[in-house]
């Protein structure tokens, strides 16, 4: 689904002409414009006149607390949230004060698996369509929990596409130190550290990830 999209085909009719909001995720690799994509499609709301509720994690300061900024430029006030916050209650809360049109969350991947769960409710009790974006996995290739539960209860699995220095297709985020070495151990969550977009084979998933695997030699 494209940016300027958004606002036309986030609630559609199902077989019997009932209205239907969806829960969107839009994944991709780090450096691929999730953010600016998402601050578009807030834009193209509030141009038509409609209301929209931004979220973004309190664990990412990077640009400041609240804040949702592109590397493009763009940025936008979002309400925090963590992973105590009951997102329902604050979504449906704010849709009584004064009607939504929709809600958007940016670094998606931090939500916890209830949370996700909470998105659904309010897409099919309020009527509310979600667009949530983030990535799908860490610096090991493991998945987020949010982003797994994303790609498993989300209608609409959109992907922005993003190339690796090599020239492939970017699906892989690796964590590098000052020098440009990609780092193998640490938290998950660690906000400030340098990532770059790679390939999975530049990445080198069977090196990297958790599960442990090294391919064979030659009989």
């Amino acid at each position: 689904m494209s940016t300027s999209s958004c606002t036309s085909t986030a609630r559609s009719s199902d077989r019997w002409g009932c209205i239907v909001a969806k829960l969107y995720f839009y994944y991709a690799a780090m450096n691929a414009g999730k953010s600016a994509i998402l601050l578009q499609a807030d834009h193209n709301y509030r141009e038509r006149g409609m209301r929209t509720l931004l979220f973004c994690p309190a664990i990412d300061t990077r640009y400041g607390e609240g804040l949702i900024s592109s590397r493009i430029g763009l940025q936008a006030d979002a309400n925090l949230f963590t992973p105590d916050t009951e997102l329902f209650i604050e979504i449906r809360r704010e849709h009584r004060k004064e009607k939504l049109s929709c809600v958007l969350i940016d670094e998606a991947q931090f939500l916890s698996a209830a949370q996700v769960l909470q998105l659904t409710v309010v897409c099919d009790e309020l009527g509310v369509p979600v667009l949530c974006y983030g990535l799908r996995t860490d610096f090991r290739g493991e998945p987020f929990e949010g982003s797994k539960y994303l790609l498993a209860w989300a209608e609409e699995l959109n992907e922005i596409k993003t190339v690796c220095p090599s020239g492939k297709k970017a699906t892989m985020n690796a964590r590098v130190d000052s020098e440009g070495r990609q780092v193998l151990d640490g938290d998950q969550v660690s906000i400030g550290n340098n990532y770059i977009a790679l390939s999975r084979k530049r990445f080198g998933l069977p090196r990297v990830s958790p599960i442990g695997y090294t391919p064979p030699g030659e009989d």
